[in-house]
């Protein structure tokens, strides 16, 4: 376990593939075992790639990849090609996918054939180039010119990752190099990563933590192993076969990982679990303990907007199993009152963010930056800009904080940020709805999933909404349940009445 602060200086995001020992393997998958040497060489490589396609520095790549190894090192490529890597996730469809890239201004896709060719004639963007993965990558990952390590400004824009938000389709999230280096080196740090642990990187790297598998492992020069399972007995047994020591998941993941069955070889090798996406209830923590007892169980809490905000030491979780700790290294974590005053012990009050790992905004959306983004609180140590999360906490007379809610009406179901607007928005672009209020229920295996309520279009509405959602939208944006209605209700302002659809889903959830 590392003692000492890491040094707060942040440098350059491709760095970290000079952190290992060079002959030490780094990632570890289909196409073999990748040394930190080869790494480096890798990523230059790469770099060199991208910049021999026309590039320039500042241009917004995308990549909609599973977790091979290209995927894996356009982070670092990217970061030491001057260029901004928009990472998407592998689950969402055609649609979702188009609004990235134009809202982003891709200069260009990096795909599989398979999901590139669902794109629909112009839902790629005019300037916006096609690089098919199973035609270009080993071309791209054995460039003869490599780039040295960059020099880049750490406060720079490196990458762009997309999360919904409470309203309207995703938004942009702009990360610097800074953000993303002391990321990286303040999880390795607290998890107590070293060159000789195994991370099983299970999570989509679209997501913050799912990208962050790779850069905390690497920074402490450890060997990353992606998989991309479909069971939980795939994971199960890579952790065994792979003698993984380092496991991040979600809730509903770790309640699948609680009902499968362990043999002792997979479950000798393990040091630490982490948990991210949501909180664990009480009882998923007491079967994880019981599951695995000699690995530490890391629970936390971040926001895409700050990447991480808080951790619970492990040795912490008997004790206080609901608790989401303190801040982790380089944040500072404030709870705050409605006027901006420091709320007391056992008061509830907005978490405040501040700090070096607060990111630089919305990516061409100033009215949203703008509330998401605001001065810190006058006692902040750091001042400066802070996020302010909207999500509400106690914290105890030691510290501790403890998560209460959402004040928004984010929807989170499978460790994913769902935007109620874009589920209505979604179900009335089918024709088969005239009007829709998309709420999150509670769930015990995804945390919440989505019950709909909407008004018909026709009488074959149900049949058309349906088959429109499976043809447009991922299988964790599906609703479990809609509710058909003739009218739905209206509060005084004439707008539809999420709090009394919500007091009448209770009680029938009740």
């Amino acid at each position: 376990m590392m003692h000492e602060l890491p040094d707060p200086t942040p440098r350059p995001l491709d760095h970290l593939a000079l952190t290992g020992a060079r002959d030490a393997p780094a990632l570890v998958d289909k196409a073999g075992v990748l040394d930190h040497g080869g790494l480096d060489a890798a990523v230059g490589a790469l770099a060199a790639a991208l910049l021999a396609k026309g590039l320039r520095p500042g241009d917004r790549v995308a990549s909609w990849l599973p977790k091979q190894r290209l995927a894996c090192l356009l982070p670092l490529a990217a970061a030491r090609a001057a260029l901004v890597h928009v990472p998407v996730n592998p689950l969402l469809k055609h649609g979702q996918v188009a609004h990235i890239l134009a809202d982003s201004g891709a200069r260009l896709l990096i795909a599989g054939r398979g999901r590139a060719e669902t794109l629909e004639p112009g839902e790629r963007p005019d300037g916006c180039a096609l690089l098919v993965e199973e035609d270009e990558g080993a071309a791209l990952l054995g460039h003869g010119d490599r780039l040295p390590p960059s020099s880049a400004d750490p406060d720079a824009l490196v990458a762009i990752l997309y999360t919904s938000g409470s309203t309207g389709q995703p938004k942009g999230v702009m990360l610097s190099h800074a953000n993303l280096w002391l990321g990286a080196i303040g999880v390795a740090h607290y998890l107590g990563l070293g060159p000789d642990d195994r991370t099983l990187a299970v999570l989509p790297l679209s997501f913050d933590y799912g990208q962050n598998q790779l850069l905390s492992t690497w920074a402490a020069g450890g060997c990353v192993h992606p998989l991309d399972y479909l069971t939980a007995r795939d994971v199960v047994r890579a952790v065994g076969r792979h003698r993984i020591t380092t496991l991040a998941g979600v809730p509903p993941l770790w309640i699948q990982l609680a009902e499968a069955e362990w043999p002792a070889e997979s479950v000798a090798p393990l040091r630490r679990l982490t948990n991210t996406g949501g909180r664990m209830s009480v009882p998923l923590v007491r079967r994880l303990r019981a599951l695995f007892p000699a690995a530490r169980l890391f629970s936390m809490y971040g926001l895409t907007e700050a990447f991480r905000s808080t951790y619970l030491d492990p040795a912490l979780i008997d004790d206080h199993p609901d608790s989401i700790g303190g801040a982790i290294p380089f944040a500072e974590v404030l709870v705050v009152r409605p006027d901006g005053t420091i709320a007391a012990d056992g008061e509830p009050g907005e978490l405040v963010h501040a700090g070096p790992l607060v990111a630089q905004g919305y990516w061409r959306d100033a009215d949203r930056t703008a509330q998401r983004f605001r001065p810190a609180p006058a006692a902040s140590r750091h001042g400066g800009t802070a996020v302010w999360s909207g999500d509400t906490v106690v914290r105890d007379a030691a510290g501790l904080l403890r998560f209460v809610g959402r004040d928004d009406e984010m929807i989170k179901s499978s460790g994913n940020r769902i935007s109620p607007t874009e589920i209505e928005e979604a179900a009335i672009a089918s024709g088969a709805v005239a009007e829709a209020v998309a709420l999150g229920m509670p769930d015990d295996r995804l945390g919440q999933v989505i019950l709909l309520y909407a008004r018909p279009v026709g009488p074959d509405a149900g049949e058309r909404l349906t088959d429109w959602f499976r043809h447009n939208l991922p299988g964790f944006m599906q609703p479990a349940q809609v509710i058909w209605r003739d009218d739905l209700p209206r509060n005084a302002n004439g707008k539809l009445d999420r709090t009394a659809l919500k007091a009448e889903a209770a009680e029938m959830t009740a």
